[in-house]
């Protein structure tokens, strides 16, 4: 269920126009963005079982769970995403701080704020920066800790601030990858939610955003849909007694992040956050790694001869691979999945929707940006959890397999990422590569 929307009344039509200018279409050729008008304050009601003239409105600063006081928010990882949402944060009236590894990055939000740029022009919010290195000065807790770092930097991101994170603190994933894993198991199952998040956005410059699309985010807790799925199969009193404990925290923590995170973009809240994750990687999959080996925008990758099957066929490797490990084909940044549709055709769809809703003629994926700032991609992460999940679950992802070997030859810096290698992501020859995978991973 959609729930929250940018507090920004320009950014809808803004972006639309933006889109049909750098298409060349005109504004009446863009579909209307105008369904991210919805409130939060019905699911807000929802999630606490009130009528939604009990909820506080979106705009009201919410409280911390037990001190009656305004929560603080530590967005740690301040890049495209993370610099946008605390922007936007604090311009919702959140107390927002950021903490993030970049000292350039950090010192031009100190001296600038952050600026972020949209269809409408740029505006400039002044938010208050850490450094990692400033961490341990820190004293006072944290409520809500947003992880906006890459998928491989969580472990320590988290461990990092766990001292930080207060008694009954949440801390939400807002990444790519399969990170709930690691947040758990360094601040427990029952200070932890899941995100998705989509958007397409850039930062170069720092302190700088260049965001092109809105955001949009899905939310949920694992802990809540695992206990509540072992009630609805056992029928035990006790397991079903646990669920409804599980389902009852785990909503007092959405309660608290849903309004936070409907400053910044449309919230979803999902009942099965995890594979709400894996229709993440399912879309990423397809379209990161295969764009940037590239070197091309995505919009112009997908037309590269041979690249759109390719595409499409690494996303429903993924989705065959989320499915044999007992995931579901779940609807995500408004892609339905109609009732019988296979793993194939989901894929598309969602491939689909990124290119018709968040791609603009320029976009850059995340890959690629790191490529090009010199920076380690997430590609274990992405197409190489697949592989290794494939691997595990005796699921073939030849064409997963094939775009990990690629990426890894950008990333060692034996191949130059170029459209040349359109050939070999499109060849029947593998590359042996792909299967002596370095360790880590979730």
């Amino acid at each position: 269920m959609s729930v929250g929307v940018p507090s920004d009344g320009a950014w809808s039509e803004g972006v639309s126009s933006e889109r049909a200018r750098l298409a060349g279409a005109s504004s009446d050729d863009v579909p209307s963005d105008g369904a991210w008008s919805e409130g939060v304050s019905s699911e807000r009601a929802r999630l606490a079982g009130a009528s939604s003239d009990d909820v506080p409105s979106a705009s009201a600063r919410p409280v911390g769970a037990s001190s009656g006081r305004v929560p603080r928010i530590a967005v740690v990882g301040a890049g495209a995403n993370g610099a946008a949402i605390a922007a936007d944060l604090v311009r919702g009236g959140h107390d927002v701080e950021i903490i993030d590894p970049w000292a350039a990055n950090v010192d031009a939000i100190r001296r600038r704020g952050v600026e972020v740029e949209r269809a409408g022009g740029v505006v400039s919010t002044t938010v208050t920066a850490h450094h990692v290195s400033d961490v341990a000065t820190l004293r006072a807790p944290y409520d809500i800790v947003l992880v906006g770092v890459k998928a491989y930097d969580t472990r320590w991101a988290v461990e990092l601030v766990r001292p930080l994170v207060a008694a009954d603190g949440v801390v939400v994933g807002v990444q790519n990858g399969m990170t709930v894993p690691q947040i758990e198991a360094v601040v427990g199952p029952d200070r932890t939610l899941g995100c998705v998040i989509e958007v397409a956005a850039e930062m170069f410059v720092p302190g700088r955003v260049r965001q092109q699309t809105p955001m949009w985010f899905a939310v949920g807790a694992v802990g809540a849909a695992s206990v509540v799925g072992a009630a609805s199969v056992a029928g035990a009193v006790g397991v079903v007694d646990a669920a409804r404990a599980v389902g009852a925290a785990a909503a007092r923590r959405l309660e608290r992040v849903v309004p936070v995170l409907a400053s910044a973009g449309t919230v979803t809240v999902s009942d099965d956050i995890v594979s709400s994750k894996w229709m993440k990687l399912v879309a990423n999959a397809a379209e990161l790694v295969t764009s940037a080996v590239l070197d091309l925008p995505l919009a112009d990758a997908v037309r590269v001869d041979g690249m759109h099957d390719v595409m499409r066929e690494a996303g429903a490797e993924a989705a065959r691979v989320a499915i044999a490990g007992g995931r579901r084909l779940v609807p995500v940044f408004d892609v339905d999945v109609p009732q019988g549709r296979t793993p194939e055709g989901y894929a598309a769809d969602l491939l689909d929707g990124v290119l018709g809703s968040y791609t603009l003629p320029d976009t850059l994926t995340t890959v690629l940006q790191d490529w090009r700032k010199g920076r380690r991609a997430e590609i274990e992460e992405l197409n190489g959890h697949v592989v290794r999940e494939g691997a595990r679950l005796g699921i073939p992802t030849p064409v997963n397999e094939r775009v990990l070997a690629v990426a890894r030859r950008v990333e060692a810096g034996v191949l130059a990422a170029s459209p040349e290698n359109a050939s070999l992501l499109c060849g029947d020859r593998g590359d042996d590569g792909a299967r002596g995978h370095r360790g880590g991973g979730v």
